[in-house]
């Protein structure tokens, strides 16, 4: 069974003419991953939107990347499919150059790491106190998920 992916942006920002390429590549990967019958949604967003959101969850005040909250409950829709809702990944679009500045990488990659590893979280992945550092090999099993992933998709293109 397919997924379904919902896309959108916070009104605080304009949605960037890419955005229609973040549902058919977060399927490809879900695909590669074997995750079928699930539904998600990405929010791009601005930093204060992010950083309000950071306080309010995880008490710290600050905006950060990338944001995943977990749902895992289950629907059946009207045809008797039944979906799983992951959950919710959001994203600060004024936060992703600076990573791609700092980790040496365009945007483009950084936009698709963001997104993996939201997606990742949402499987209920987690990389504890280890985070991406330039020029670090990861250890824990998410991160070396992400990087075999990323490496995958090195081809695709969303900005």
């Amino acid at each position: 069974m397919k997924n379904t992916i919902l896309v959108d942006c916070t009104e605080d920002i304009q949605s960037p003419p890419w955005i229609e390429k973040i549902s058919p590549f977060l399927d490809s990967v879900m695909e590669k991953l074997d995750y079928s019958g699930e539904e998600l949604s990405v929010m791009f967003c601005s930093d204060a939107f992010i950083q309000n959101l950071n306080k309010q969850y995880r008490n710290i005040d600050g905006p950060t990347d990338v944001l995943s909250f977990e749902d895992g409950g289950t629907y059946t829709d009207d045809e008797g499919n039944e979906w799983k809702s992951m959950g919710d990944i959001v994203i600060s679009l004024e936060t992703l150059p600076k990573n791609a500045e700092y980790f040496q990488v365009s945007e483009d990659e950084e936009l698709k790491r963001l997104l993996v590893h939201g997606l990742l979280h949402l499987h209920g992945m987690d990389h504890g106190e280890e985070h991406v550092e330039k020029d670090v090999e990861p250890e824990c099993e998410m991160l070396k998920l992400q990087k075999k992933v990323m490496e995958s998709f090195s081809d695709v293109h969303l900005l």
